[in-house]
């Protein structure tokens, strides 16, 4: 069965997302095929391959994060290092909810996957608004700027999260078999939302930017992005029943998101550049002295800083002045024969 607008069931029998057992049926929709479980200290842990892609993520996104924050007078480094802190928190649950440390049959398993559906959908609105920091319609790093950026996601956060908690749960006109609202921001919203931030970045250094290597980040982000999709949703099965149910298509799915949202730290590293003047950096400035004054002896004038009597004309030593009469002939110090 192919994809259906508003269908969970075509792709959760290909493919084993974290939402597959809450649509569909009451009993969830089964994947043809999936990579098979280890038994870790009498716990059954799903996906190990991809639980191992997820682990790896995460470390990455933390070395992406600590090379953000150094560029500390880059162009959108408070709105870019948001989406990588999402993009962790993702890895971080997907992995929870992927390995089945959290029970599909547990009762939080519907709420924990709606915060992360809900956090898919927000992550995807920072990316997109983060396309259009580089425009500068609002100052970047300003509050009104990074205050839009986290209601905006924010407000997506809640309408995503409200949506898939009551397709799971069946209220507010929602349930398992009513997916459509669902399959939008789940499948449609993250396709737009890419579009969108390819096409803005090709302008942006099309009509901004000399250098023209960004174009290749863009363009690997974006392969590796398609890429991901279709091994995902076209390929999985045949993947799995290849390498006899090791790993499937969730995992090349993980791995090629991981490789693209490292193409939006590339990319994002090469159209930025610290403005060193400003700068704080780790390392001690060397400091050439162009003034004589300062320079020393090599200029081969004596400035000695000995003061004898008085450099300025007209001035005298406090010695001079304390051995001038006018003061009943005593002279300071006093000697010790007037005691």
């Amino acid at each position: 069965m192919g994809i259906a607008f508003g269908s969970f069931n075509g792709i959760c029998e290909t493919a084993a997302l974290v939402i597959c057992p809450l649509v569909g049926t009451d009993q969830g929709v089964e994947p043809t095929c999936y990579s098979r479980n280890v038994d870790v200290g009498g716990t059954l842990i799903f996906q190990p391959s991809t639980c191992f892609v997820h682990i790896v993520a995460i470390i990455m996104t933390a070395i992406m994060i600590v090379h953000i924050r150094s560029k500390y007078t880059a162009v959108g480094r408070k709105e870019i290092v948001m989406f990588f802190w999402m993009y962790a928190i993702i890895e971080l649950l997907a992995m929870f909810l992927d390995s089945g440390v959290i029970p599909t049959a547990n009762v939080s398993y519907p709420w924990f996957a709606a915060v992360y559906t809900g956090l898919v959908a927000s992550a995807y609105c920072c990316l997109l608004i983060n396309g259009f920091v580089g425009f500068q319609f609002a100052e970047d790093g300003t509050p009104w700027s990074l205050w839009f950026l986290r209601i905006s996601c924010l407000a997506v956060f809640g309408v995503s999260f409200f949506i898939a908690i009551a397709t799971f749960k069946g209220f507010a006109g929602f349930n398992f078999t009513k997916t459509t609202a669902l399959w939008i921001i789940y499948i449609l919203w993250p396709l737009v939302c890419t579009v969108i931030y390819v096409v803005s970045q090709l302008i942006l250094v099309f009509r901004t930017l000399d250098d023209r290597w960004p174009i290749g980040d863009i363009v690997f982000g974006t392969a590796f992005f398609t890429i991901a999709q279709v091994l995902l949703f076209a390929f999985s099965v045949t993947i799995c029943d290849a390498i006899k149910h090791y790993i499937d298509g969730l995992f090349f799915f993980t791995l090629c998101m991981l490789l693209s949202v490292m193409m939006v730290y590339k990319y994002w590293d090469s159209i930025t550049r610290e403005d060193l003047e400003f700068s704080v950096g780790s390392k001690a400035a060397v400091w050439e002295v162009k003034d004589p004054l300062l320079a020393g002896g090599g200029s081969g004038v004596d400035y000695s800083e000995e003061d004898t009597a008085s450099n300025y004309h007209g001035g005298v030593s406090g010695q001079q002045l304390y051995q001038k009469s006018g003061y009943g002939g005593r002279g300071y110090p006093p000697s010790a024969e007037r005691y």
